[in-house]
């Protein structure tokens, strides 16, 4: 299952307050600005700063490419 596409329009960084990307297929949101992925849990969003998890240069480097192959939108246009 996936995010309602109601809630991803609404869905912000709770740091920057930017959009994010839905990786449906590894229950993730990500900010490529921070290069923070906050977890998806039984199609939950975790939205805490503490839960978030900071990723490296590879791993962001390997999520900014999926996001550009698949089109993946952000959630909303800044």
């Amino acid at each position: 299952m996936s995010l309602d596409p109601q809630l991803l329009a609404i869905l912000a960084c709770p740091v920057d307050k930017g959009p994010l990307h839905y990786v449906a297929d590894e229950d993730l949101l990500y900010n490529p600005r921070l290069k923070r992925r906050y977890d998806v849990r039984a199609d939950i969003p975790i939205m805490l700063p503490d839960e978030a998890t900071i990723v490296d240069d590879a791993e962001h480097d390997r999520l900014m490419a999926r996001i550009a192959d698949e089109g993946i939108a952000p959630t909303f246009e800044a």
